[in-house]
């Protein structure tokens, strides 16, 4: 008896030909992405067009606490996983992925540029300005004379670091 070939089966029937360890292989990634989901936020969720039944599992699975039936849990999104296209599941993750670390990096730049101003002062502020010539000199020399004038380790001076900071974040976008 022959087997026939995979490309004249059925859809259906393909997933049969596959071996074991690709099946196995298969419902991890499904159970890893369903898992992925369950940190989105409600909105990013709902604009995915999730079947109820799945979104129901997601939402149960935030609820529960004991360990045990959490990792039920995320195996039966792992099943019901199977049954849906994951491609635009993929997309919107990596999408969310890229912006938070496009996020972590304006964060990173403006931190640097808050320590840089505070440590060296007006060099630091000369270079700031070349980089952004549009800047009130004197409103940023007065910011960063409030930071550096702040107790670094006291939590009075908190507030001057946290508004050098925003203004940061503000210019550099």
């Amino acid at each position: 008896m022959t087997v026939p070939a995979a490309e004249n089966l059925p859809p259906h029937d393909l997933g049969e030909q596959a071996s074991k360890s690709q099946r196995k292989r298969s419902a991890h990634a499904a159970q890893s992405l369903g898992e992925a989901l369950i940190g989105l936020r409600h909105s990013e969720l709902e604009a995915l067009g999730l079947p109820e039944v799945l979104l129901e599992a997601i939402r149960d699975a935030r609820r529960i606490r004991s360990r045990a039936a959490a990792a039920r849990q995320r195996q039966y999104i792992g099943k019901l996983m199977r049954g849906i296209d994951p491609e635009p599941i993929r997309r919107v993750l990596a999408a969310r992925s890229e912006h938070n670390a496009q996020e972590t990096q304006r964060f990173k730049r403006a931190e640097a540029w808050r320590r840089r101003l505070i440590e060296e002062g007006e060099s630091a502020l000369d270079d700031l300005c070349r980089l952004s010539p549009e800047l009130d000199r004197r409103y940023w020399e007065r910011l960063v004379g409030a930071a550096r004038q702040a107790e670094p380790t006291g939590t009075a001076g908190g507030g001057a670091r946290r508004e050098l900071f925003r203004a940061l974040r503000a210019l550099l976008g």
